[in-house]
């Protein structure tokens, strides 16, 4: 590479139209970034305002089934007709049914205590 020459080394002053240019450009910059802050700082404060108005959210626990005191829980839990429960599992607030159906099939259900509804039926097959 060739060296430059030592007049190309130093700064030369800018020409006055350019000089002003550069300034326009600058305060451009400032006032854009500066907008730019105020709305983030307008995001963050409507994130922490809706944060600290929304209710709390607490899911349900799994011993969270209302029932007078000393009272049994009690309810239907409703399966298809002709059905046959083989076996039952409890785990939390759900429970796990296998039943066998009128057609000889085999099927689980999963109910919601809690919810007292069923929330999933599986088939079970044989490849």
């Amino acid at each position: 590479m060739a060296r430059p020459d030592a007049d190309e080394e130093q700064e030369k002053p800018l020409d006055p139209e350019v000089d002003k240019l550069r300034g326009k450009l600058i305060r451009f910059m400032v006032v854009n970034l500066g907008l730019l802050f105020i709305a983030l700082m307008v995001v963050i404060g409507a994130i922490v305002y809706k944060a600290r108005k929304a209710p709390a959210v607490n899911p349900p626990l799994a011993g969270d089934i209302q029932t007078p005191a000393g009272e049994p829980s009690s309810g239907d839990i409703v399966l298809p007709v002709g059905a046959r429960v083989v076996s039952q599992s409890l785990s939390g607030d759900r429970l796990s049914i296998d039943a066998e159906l009128a057609d000889g099939s085999r099927a689980i259900f999963l109910y919601d205590i809690a919810e007292r509804r069923i929330i999933g039926q599986f088939a079970i097959r044989t490849k």
